[in-house]
């Protein structure tokens, strides 16, 4: 028995060790590794657009104070935008490659990079594009090259837009977990899937309307990059016309039908390189980290602040994949009280959440802008709560292609009370008033209980109109009759006045400087994230195993269609109070 003992000892010894030297390489790689470093741009410099590793506008600033560490990751879509605006100048860049991108970016943040490789090429430098395969997002954002390629044996996925929503009406019956559902507004089918086994009238009016009006704005980039018209694009995607190279090519849709040997020796060409030689070539990611390095001008005085306001609304300190309170309380507060800052732009991408935080956020904006001007820059989505925090920014833009409005609340409820008889389940309440207990979850809802959530429901949506009604020097009754939770396209919230003007990031920070009277300037990044040693390790280890993720090992035993049941399911369960939150979970391909 000592023996198994030692034996026994001997291994855990062996895997703690591990586990502490795992743990130390990436403490040490994540404090002292990576973005500070600069990477050597040689002459003749081609820049590969590898999109990959964007997911977000903004790569965040963090501080962890309990070792006074402070790392700013420069890995977002602005990142991208800086660092293709500098290349321009950059006598050592000559051109741009995109190859087999796989980008995780939204259609608006899409746009918003092809808008600025359209500005690079005026340079006369090059854009080139490659893919064995392209899917319609992608060729979107890569038809904006000067030529494009693909693999004899691939495709080019152009079909036009569509979406789906799963529901869970029929679930819900014959497994006796179901969602209570309080709500205000037609439209307001976030909670849809919850209630009825079938689309709606009114959510299928507003999702062709939104995708129609999102199409109209991908082909109309596409005609002009390509010189089509759009009428031949809409045949195409009709008719399934570009689904083979050869097909493609015939339409226009690209120039060259190769292998990828073939259009780096085209590079090559272009660089005057010989064949056999390698041709000088830097990451984007690299590059941007480099111009973010480079770029500060500490003589300038005048600040313009962007604070980035991305993903869910909810409670807490926030991080770049959700907006908490904390964090852009923060921000705004710190923009505001800086003599040095002359502005604030805001830029949202977000389908909403708690409609507390998302009040708390307007209130600090309205504080803000007692100061000094506050503009908001749109991204992919602004809606619901997204749009609670923008209304009252004294100009609003928008991408054409950017999901906004959803002006609406609802409330939801779990409840296991037909499972909890299914099995046998009895809960007793003892109270000393009629509403002491409020709801159980293993009780039906009770009538009077729901009235009160409805009133409270419908508070806040009147709070909600009456935000965007002041912000946007709109009547009650004029805002109420474009609310009901309808989601608009950008160039369709323009005429009915939810935004202002369309344009992106960069026109909102020049509009910025002009309400602010200046002309000298640069831009400040904010939220700065506070976070612990805790938050460092969970972020190393996917907040469940060193090896994989919670969301990979999920997917990996039930798939990917599967896991978007259960991820939908879980969402609903979390929201706690009242939700001005996106109409549904929007994925367009």
């Amino acid at each position: 028995m000592k023996f198994i003992g030692n034996v026994l000892a001997t291994i855990v010894g062996i895997f703690v060790f591990f586990m502490v030297l795992f743990f130390g390489i990436a403490l040490i790689r994540a404090l002292f590794g990576g973005d500070g470093n600069k990477v050597k741009i040689k002459d003749n410099s081609v820049i590969e657009l590898d999109l990959s590793e964007v997911k977000q506008d903004y790569g965040g600033k963090f501080n962890f104070a309990e070792f006074n560490y402070f790392r700013a990751q420069h890995n977002g879509v602005v990142d991208v935008l800086n660092a293709i605006e500098a290349a321009k100048s950059d006598d050592k860049i000559k051109g741009i490659s995109i190859v087999n991108n796989t980008a995780m970016i939204g259609i608006a943040q899409r746009k918003a990079v092809r808008d600025k490789l359209e500005d690079f090429k005026k340079s006369g430098k090059f854009v080139v594009a490659y893919a064995n395969a392209y899917s319609q997002g992608e060729y979107y954002l890569d038809s904006v090259a000067d030529t494009l390629y693909v693999n004899p044996v691939g495709e080019l996925d152009f079909k036009g837009l569509s979406t789906e929503i799963l529901f869970f009406k029929d679930f819900q019956d014959k497994t006796g977990v179901k969602m209570e559902v309080i709500r205000h507004g037609k439209y307001k089918s976030a909670v849809e899937p919850f209630l009825e086994n079938e689309m709606s009238p009114a959510n299928r009016e507003q999702m062709t309307v939104l995708l129609n009006s999102i199409w109209s704005t991908v082909v109309d980039d596409i005609s002009k990059s390509r010189k089509i018209p759009v009428d031949s694009l809409n045949a195409i995607a009709d008719n399934l016309g570009a689904r083979t190279p050869e097909l493609a090519k015939a339409k226009k849709l690209i120039d060259k039908i190769g292998y990828e040997d073939e259009y780096h020796n085209g590079i090559r060409r272009a660089l005057k390189v010989e064949k056999e030689e390698e041709y000088n070539k830097v990451n984007i990611l690299d590059y941007a980290r480099n111009v973010a390095n480079t770029n500060a001008d500490y003589e300038t005085k005048d600040r313009i602040a962007i604070i980035y306001a991305q993903g869910e609304i909810l409670s807490g300190e926030g991080d770049v994949s959700y907006i908490g309170e904390g964090s852009m309380r923060r921000s705004l507060e710190d923009a505001r009280n800086d003599d040095n800052v002359k502005a604030v732009v805001l830029r949202i991408d977000s389908p909403g959440g708690s409609a507390l935080t998302s009040e708390l956020i307007w209130r600090e904006i309205e504080l803000t802008k007692k100061k000094k001007p506050v503009v908001v820059s749109m991204g992919n989505l602004a809606a619901s709560g997204g749009y609670y925090i923008a209304c009252n920014a004294n100009t609003i833009f928008a991408e054409p292609n950017t999901i906004t409005g959803s002006i609406g609340v609802f409330g939801t409820l779990p409840n296991f009370s037909p499972l909890a008889k299914k099995i046998g389940i009895n809960a007793e309440q003892v109270k000393t008033h009629q509403n002491a207990s409020g709801y159980s979850v293993f009780e039906p809802l009770d009538e009077n209980y729901k009235n009160v959530v409805l009133e409270g429901v419908e508070h806040i949506y009147n709070t909600f109109v009456s935000r965007v009604a002041a912000g946007r020097k709109m009547t009650f009754a004029q805002v109420d009759s474009i609310a009901q939770g309808r989601v608009w396209a950008g160039r369709d919230a323009v005429k009915i006045g939810l935004v202002d003007k369309m344009g992106g990031l960069d026109q909102a920070i020049k509009h910025a400087a002009s309400l602010a009277k200046i002309t000298e300037y640069k831009t400040e990044d904010y939220p700065e994230y506070n976070k612990t040693i805790e938050d460092m390790f969970r972020g190393l280890t996917g907040g469940v195993s060193m090896f994989q993720s919670r969301e990979a090992l999920i997917k990996e035993q039930i798939g990917e269609e599967g896991y978007q049941v259960i991820e939908q399911i879980r969402r609903a369960k979390q929201q706690r109070g009242v939700q001005a939150l996106m109409p549904f979970e929007l994925v367009i391909q």
